[in-house]
């Protein structure tokens, strides 16, 4: 039997991050493989591991190292399908690995998850196999409700133990905020791109379709470059898009809705500073959500690190700073495990992207 999921320690000292991993994959009921290889110390073994298994099946990969690790971006130079990557605390807090890992240049995109969280890893496999089956699916829903249930658990555990003569127990009503910014209705859709450039002017058709492979997401036009980038390329794969710009904290409720209502398979955010875009998208979807951070500020760090660090039970695949390109890419490699057509112009953008850095 093939697994689905192959993850790779670089050291076997990896390998409590590891079991979290399996945790995750065991509790999704997703076949998986472990194996130790070392980017630098066993190089030929990653590369005959990695196109063996790509060749047999595997459709995902997730590399756990620390240090300086190259180990993701090397079985994504051998691979044409998703690499998630776990960046290991073991110098410097463990940003020396998780650089490492997000900061990857293009055609070589990494998905990378919060340093040590190899449960999210895991979590992140099961979100890019339930887009096309649904047992997964649903055994993730019920994963997402154990998260759910343990902060309701925590907060019954601490006011049971408050008892200060001021303290009232506050019950939430349902109060609906119906606020509604009226300048941020722009919106692309399927493809429509005028000269490589988005305007305040309509550049869509009238009527938004529901049935699209992917929503593309900015919190501000701000970030429109990056915006343009994941269009361009997504463009080039023929994967279809919805495009919004719109803050999840100046407008909340129509951010709701939209995510609400789109019927995709899966999201990217596209944010600066705080970059709360991911983190509201996976608050209201149990959908792949993938995190493009910005350099507003601070040379991009803080978005970074608020896409990247998520906490247990929902993962979001965060690529480097700027980066649309490898944002878009990964969704190809993502939709390319069931899409032959994708999979087919994804190998070809990477072949000629590798032949014009020669050039």
């Amino acid at each position: 039997m093939v697994p689905e999921v192959m993850v790779i320690l670089g050291s076997g000292s990896d390998l409590e991050i590891a079991k979290k991993t399996m945790g995750s994959l065991e509790e999704l009921q997703i076949s998986y493989s472990l194996k130790v290889a070392s980017a630098h110390r066993t190089h030929e073994k990653v590369k005959n591991l990695v196109i063996n298994a790509t060749e047999n099946g595997v459709k995902v990969f997730i590399a756990i190292a620390g240090l300086s690790a190259h180990l993701s971006g090397s079985i994504a130079s051998y691979t044409h399908r998703p690499v998630i990557s776990v960046p290991v605390n073991v110098k410097l807090s463990g940003l020396d690995s998780l650089l490492s890992s997000v900061q990857t240049p293009y055609p070589a995109s990494i998905a990378t998850v919060g340093i040590d969280r190899g449960d999210n890893a895991g979590i992140l496999a099961g979100e890019i196999l339930a887009i096309s089956n649904e047992k997964i699916k649903n055994n993730l829903h019920e994963l997402r409700e154990t998260y759910h249930d343990k902060i309701y658990l925590s907060e019954k555990e601490i006011l049971s133990q408050i008892n200060g003569s001021h303290h009232e127990d506050f019950q939430i009503n349902g109060v609906n905020n119906n606020f509604k910014d009226k300048n941020s209705n722009d919106e692309l859709t399927n493809n429509e791109l005028t000269n490589n450039e988005l305007t305040n002017n309509e550049l869509t058709n009238n009527e938004l379709t529901n049935n699209v492979d992917v929503a593309v997401i900015l919190d501000s036009y701000s970030n429109i470059k990056v915006g343009e980038n994941i269009i361009e390329l997504l463009n080039k794969l023929e994967i279809s898009y919805d495009f919004k710009i719109i803050s999840p904290i100046a407008n909340p409720t129509e951010f709701e809705d939209y995510i609400n209502t789109k019927n995709v398979k899966l999201f990217i955010g596209v944010g600066g500073l705080s970059a709360h875009i991911t983190g509201s998208i996976v608050a209201l979807s149990e959908k792949l959500v993938i995190g493009v951070p910005c350099s507003n500020q601070l040379n991009g760090l803080d978005a970074l690190f608020s896409m990247v660090n998520m906490p247990p039970g929902v993962p979001v695949a965060t690529v480097g700073i700027n980066n649309g390109y490898n944002g878009a890419l990964l969704i190809g490699k993502i939709l390319g495990i069931n899409d032959k057509k994708i999979e087919t112009n994804l190998k070809g953008e990477i072949a000629n992207e590798r032949i014009f850095k020669e050039i």
